[in-house]
């Protein structure tokens, strides 16, 4: 079976999906900690942005010794830099500049919802880019499913107080370019390889963010251990594949029928966060991941 059909069968979108948003739901809890063992506070954007930066970097690696080993070469495709720059600002760079500097300026709840709001960025932009791709009435109910799962799985960290302020809106512009970076990067890997386009986009993407990062806190300002080590290379692991593995079912499919799978994210990071952190998983959470699911199905049932 070849790529193609492996990531456009209902059973290859479903598992490739699902272990996708989990790995994402994981980085939650490894981040946080990530910054107990280095001792990254929370308003430390810098050394955050720096982390980051660390993050992407050896993951674009990851994905460069990938290549190697399927190709035998990591040869730079003529003419591929300036898709590469636009995928790199938009899903690398600029989502997880704001991402840190939000959360730095919000709470944890409010960037856990606002998290799921890519899913709604990416459906509706689908929805003025492609003709195939419009919403219904159908992804209409699924979206509300799916964000009403997310707010229940939220609630479980304490009180649903909303409030907008600047950390809101930085961390709604950070979930848009996420949105607008994967459907950028659909279109891109047309012509050019998934892995490739994930590598090169994240390696030119994580240099910004390390130029930003140590330009406040400077190169070196961690002391890793054994334990943080391996931390960062999970964190690594988990971005090299998630983006890859999400970028190749963009290609194949229609954004509006993936992205319902975003909303498994959040939930993903309260399950993950109980169990990693000893959080308090309280029940309702399970009632969250059943409407995400709910909404999942709605969205891609086969029309009657």
């Amino acid at each position: 079976m070849n790529t193609e059909k492996i990531f456009t069968h209902r059973a290859g979108i479903v598992a490739v999906a699902v272990v996708v948003c989990f790995l994402w739901g994981s980085a939650f809890p490894f981040i946080k900690l990530s910054y107990e063992l280095l001792d990254i506070q929370q308003g430390e954007v810098y050394k955050q942005v720096l982390f980051a930066g660390y993050r992407f970097f050896l993951a674009s690696l990851m994905l460069a010794a990938f290549l190697v080993i399927k190709e035998r070469r990591i040869a730079f495709t003529k003419g591929s830099l300036p898709a590469l720059l636009q995928v790199g600002f938009f899903q690398t760079t600029l989502q997880y500049v704001l991402f840190y500097i939000g959360l730095s300026y919000s709470t944890g709840i409010q960037g856990s919802i606002i998290t799921g709001s890519s899913t709604f960025f990416s459906i509706i932009l689908a929805h003025y880019m492609y003709n195939n791709d419009r919403i219904n009435k159908r992804r209409l109910i699924g979206l509300l499913l799916g964000f009403t799962g997310v707010m229940l799985a939220s609630s479980t960290k304490g009180a649903l107080r909303f409030s907008f302020g600047l950390g809101e809106l930085v961390l709604l512009l950070s979930a848009f370019s996420n949105s607008l970076g994967g459907i950028l990067a659909k279109n891109r890997a047309s012509a050019m390889d998934t892995v490739y386009l994930t590598s090169y986009q994240m390696m030119l993407g994580s240099f910004v963010l390390l130029l930003l990062g140590a330009s406040g806190a400077g190169w070196k300002p961690f002391h890793f251990t054994g334990l943080s080590l391996l931390y960062l290379i999970y964190l690594a692991f988990l971005s090299a594949a998630g983006f890859a593995l999400w970028n190749t079912l963009l290609k194949y499919n229609k954004v509006g029928k993936v992205s319902m799978y975003f909303f498994l994210v959040p939930v993903f990071g309260v399950l993950l966060s109980a169990m990693l952190l000893h959080e308090t998983l309280h029940s309702i959470v399970f009632a969250a991941l059943l409407f995400v699911v709910i909404g999942i199905i709605v969205v891609n049932q086969e029309k009657s």
